[in-house]
């Protein structure tokens, strides 16, 4: 027990030996880290030191030279402030000089405008003495001359008033006539160019038709069979058409009489087909003569529809297809009028086409035109406001109606192609050929002409030339002068172109001439 205890106690005294020999070396060890850590903290200090004593060295050499810089530009800031308070300064006498200098020439000014002041008073004197002198001298000469010429001022003024209004009135007219003519000339350049080229690029037939019609023969034999007994078949014949037929000593010809085309027209075909035949009598007539009719009336439509299409209207009522086809069977003063419609649609297509505007409205419109002239019963409407009224019947358009209706001047113009189918109108009935002029109307717009002239005061004679194209006026040399003559002209023309209705145009020539005769004996 003893021994085991010994042993104890000297490895306890072992142990403790042995930890404090270790920790007598570690504390060797840490005071010689200490020394080091010491060494190195010293010179860390002393090179930190050096650094901020360099970089200090560096920032203060930086500032110095900064403020250098600095104070150089603020001297020449100051030198450049310096040199434009000098020279505002130099300005500023100069502008004290100049203001004086001015004082200096005001103050000469204003004396020599007293003078002047001075010198325009005495001459305002001067010259409001002379005023009066002179309106008593004008009064005294306008008594004077008051008492001469038998007249006062006032009655003078008057006359001359008068004789100057007469004078400006007879130069006015003579002016407005130069300025209408000018007008016209420069006005109707593109008209004439658009007519003319319309006209060009239209042709059409210039054939005139008249009230009868001859219907060949094989042989004279023939006569006899359409007379028949004791005329029966040529009465039934001109029962059932309406037309007259003559059987004279013509060689192999009848002519039929009527002022009806389309019946002169069913009278030719049903005596064709009853000569054909051969079987003529008085109910071979009747059923020839009605299917003759509805075998027309076909062709009317047919005629219709054709002209139609060729002019590229569509869409009219069927009504209206069969008044256009009945034209090719009517004429107006020897003109077919199917013809004259189709020609005026064309003229009026080109021409709207020229003027940049409808030009298949136009064409529709220049088509049916004339309607009112093919009328199924009589009225007493113009053909015109006939035609108007049956296309707006017919649901045409307004402007259609409207060109039908006024192209006569019966009705308003409301819309821009109405004057156009006037003017194409016109073109078409008046170009040469296209119409005869019935001999009495010719005769009576030659005396109207003449009348027209003879009503005014101091014309003598007057006389309708070239075929009414030209009027030529005589006047008496006592009562109307040189320049009454252009203004006599003038209104005649004025009212000859307002009140009469004629194709063309008319020049007016008034002669005026004063002869002096005497005998020597």
């Amino acid at each position: 027990m003893e021994p085991l205890i010994i042993y104890i106690i000297i490895g306890a005294a072992a142990l403790a030996a042995g930890i404090f020999g270790g920790k007598m070396i570690f504390a060797k060890n840490a005071d010689k880290q200490v020394q080091e850590a010491e060494l190195e903290a010293r010179k860390i200090v002393v090179e930190s030191q050096l650094k901020a004593d360099t970089y200090k060295k560096e920032r203060e050499l930086e500032a110095k030279e900064r403020f250098a810089q600095m104070k150089i530009d603020h001297e020449k800031d100051v030198l450049q402030r310096s040199q434009k308070i000098i020279e505002g300064e130099n300005r500023i006498k100069q502008k004290e000089q100049s203001v004086a200098q001015k004082e200096l020439n005001l103050d000469k000014q204003a004396k020599e405008n007293e003078i002047i002041k001075d010198n325009l008073n005495k001459q305002t004197d001067i010259v409001n003495v002379k005023r009066t002198e002179l309106e008593k001298h004008q009064e005294e000469h306008i008594r004077r001359l008051e008492k001469v010429a038998g007249l006062s001022a006032e009655d003078a003024k008057a006359q001359l008033i008068e004789g100057m209004k007469q004078e400006a009135h007879s130069q006015a007219l003579a002016l407005q006539q130069e300025i209408i003519e000018e007008a016209k000339l420069k006005a109707n350049k593109e008209a004439r160019k658009i007519v003319i080229q319309t006209i060009q690029r239209t042709a059409a037939e210039q054939a005139i038709e008249n009230s009868i019609t001859v219907f060949n023969l094989e042989s004279d034999e023939i006569k006899g069979s359409i007379i028949g007994r004791e005329g029966r078949n040529i009465r039934a014949i001109e029962a059932a058409t309406g037309v007259d037929l003559i059987v004279d000593d013509t060689p192999e010809a009848i002519v039929l009489s009527s002022f009806d085309p389309l019946r002169r027209e069913i009278a030719r075909l049903s005596l064709q087909r009853l000569v054909s035949d051969g079987r003529i009598h008085p109910a071979r007539i009747e059923e020839v003569v009605e299917k003759t009719k509805r075998q027309l009336d076909d062709q009317v439509m047919e005629i219709g529809e054709r002209t139609a299409i060729e002019l590229g209207v569509h869409g009219l009522h069927k009504e209206l297809i069969r008044m256009v086809g009945r034209m090719r069977f009517r004429s107006s003063y020897g003109q077919n009028l199917l013809m004259h419609s189709r020609e005026t649609a064309n003229l009026c297509g080109i021409m709207a086409a020229e003027l940049g505007m409808n030009p298949k409205l136009a064409k529709r419109a220049g088509l049916l035109h004339d309607i009112g002239k093919v009328p199924d019963e009589e009225t007493e409407l113009s053909h015109a406001l006939l035609g108007a009224k049956l296309a707006e019947k017919y649901g045409e358009n307004p402007a259609v109606v409207n060109a039908i209706g006024a192209h006569h001047d019966e009705m308003e113009m409301q819309y821009v192609i109405s004057p156009i189918i006037q003017a194409c109108d016109a073109i078409s009935g008046a170009r040469p050929g296209a119409r005869r002029e019935i001999m009495q109307q010719y005769i009576q717009r030659i005396k109207d002409l003449e009348t027209l002239a003879a009503s005014y005061n101091g014309v003598e004679k007057a006389y309708a030339i070239q075929a009414g194209r030209e009027l030529r006026v005589i006047v008496e040399a006592d009562k109307v002068s040189d320049a009454e003559s252009d203004k006599l002209s003038f209104e005649i023309a004025q009212k000859i172109q307002t009140e009469m209705t004629f194709p063309g145009q008319i020049k007016v020539t008034v002669i005026r001439e004063k002869r002096a005769v005497n005998i020597a004996r």
